[in-house]
């Protein structure tokens, strides 16, 4: 996930050196989506620039060397690929979609429309096997069932969100 926060970030603020680009990941509370250290961010920065998705472009900065960045025409296919990765990824909590939304303005408004479809269908399948689940004739233990009950709650009103998020695509 951190390799997509740098590549969406770096097409949000081409140029930026990796200080920044971690006040950023800061500042806009990513942490709530991955867990990160400034090792982490630093390493994956540097595997990007050692697998040629970004580039580093060095420029004097008052009296010392800073190194900037940008995303390079195979950085943009992986950013396109990572997007679709971890927005067609469903979890009992979306955050890997949540990341991958971050960028929408960055993404194809189509393929866009395809990772909400996506998450929906997903969310209406689980919705489905939890409605038969509790249908079932079988008996349940009572904390087991009040447990899908939460979840076919959470996944009822995702799917709602959902829908109004497809709704605002051309908002986001």
């Amino acid at each position: 996930m951190i390799p997509l926060l740098i590549l969406g970030l770096l097409m949000q603020n081409p140029g930026a050196n990796g200080y920044e680009l971690l006040a950023c990941m800061e500042e806009r509370h990513y942490k709530y989506i991955v867990n990160f250290t400034k090792g982490s961010f630093y390493y994956n920065l540097s595997q990007l620039e050692e697998k040629e998705l970004i580039r580093q472009t060095s420029q004097a900065d008052q009296n010392r060397e800073s190194h900037h960045y940008v995303i390079t025409e195979h950085g943009i296919t992986e950013f396109q690929k990572l997007m679709y990765q971890y927005g067609t990824k469903t979890e009992y909590v979306n955050l890997s979609f949540y990341g991958a939304l971050l960028f929408s303005k960055e993404y194809k408004r189509d393929n866009l429309i395809e990772l909400i479809q996506v998450q929906m269908e997903q969310t209406e399948a689980k919705i489905l096997l939890l409605r038969d689940a509790l249908k079932s004739e079988q008996q349940l233990p009572v904390y087991f069932k009040k447990m899908l009950e939460n979840s076919l709650a959470h996944h009822l009103v995702n799917l709602e969100w959902f829908q109004k998020l497809l709704k605002d695509v051309d908002t986001l």
